[in-house]
């Protein structure tokens, strides 16, 4: 594929787009483009999406389950690994659906069981790296983030409502969804406005 088609599909301009792909080392032959599958596996290696990361959720509630049953975790690099929570009536419960997994890829046998979130540092150790997800209500948010900064992890996504205390070195990205659909509803009032007055 050539730069202009790239920065078109884009909306950048190709000199820009060349500049940025040239970050990444030499991939582009001059009046031939660049080879779509070998760039594509650079940028997936460079964004750290060559592998399939595990992901560890903490909250094995409706949120943490439908979270762990999500197949575009699986399109995007990821697989669940664990389900955790604290709640006794919940541990050792399987899940009703089998998280999807890797095609092609050793899966886990069978449904996931929900584990005591007590194991979080020795399910770490196990997996390596892993990312976390907050799937708890607001009053579980902190003790579960100090679980996995406890636990070695450096990778945190937030569904739990208000903000968390983390050390620097952990990356939280929190997922607010009142503030994304008050943001739609903006929109939504701004544009019956228009229409009103057009």
């Amino acid at each position: 594929v050539s730069s202009g088609e790239l920065a078109a599909a884009a909306g950048v301009q190709s000199a820009q787009l060349r500049r940025d792909l040239s970050y990444l080392g030499s991939h582009g032959v001059r009046g031939v483009g660049y080879d779509t599958a070998r760039l594509a596996a650079e940028i997936s290696r460079r964004l750290g999406m060559s592998r399939h990361w595990p992901v560890v959720i903490v909250g094995a509630g409706r949120l943490g389950q439908a979270i762990s049953g999500y197949p575009g975790l699986v399109d995007g690099g990821f697989r669940v690994a664990a389900l955790l929570d604290r709640d006794p009536d919940l541990i050792d419960r399987p899940l009703g659906v089998e998280p999807a997994h890797p095609q092609g890829r050793p899966g886990r046998p069978g449904p996931l069981v929900i584990r005591d979130v007590a194991g979080l540092p020795q399910i770490v150790r196990e997996l390596g790296p892993v990312i976390g997800v907050i799937a708890t209500s607001a009053e579980g948010a902190q003790a579960a983030c100090d679980a996995f900064v406890g636990a070695g992890v450096h990778s945190i996504l937030s569904f739990a409502p208000g903000v968390l205390a983390a050390p620097e070195h952990v990356n939280v990205r929190r997922v607010d969804v009142a503030s994304e659909l008050a943001i739609l509803a903006f929109h939504a009032q701004d544009d019956a406005a228009h229409r009103r007055t057009s």
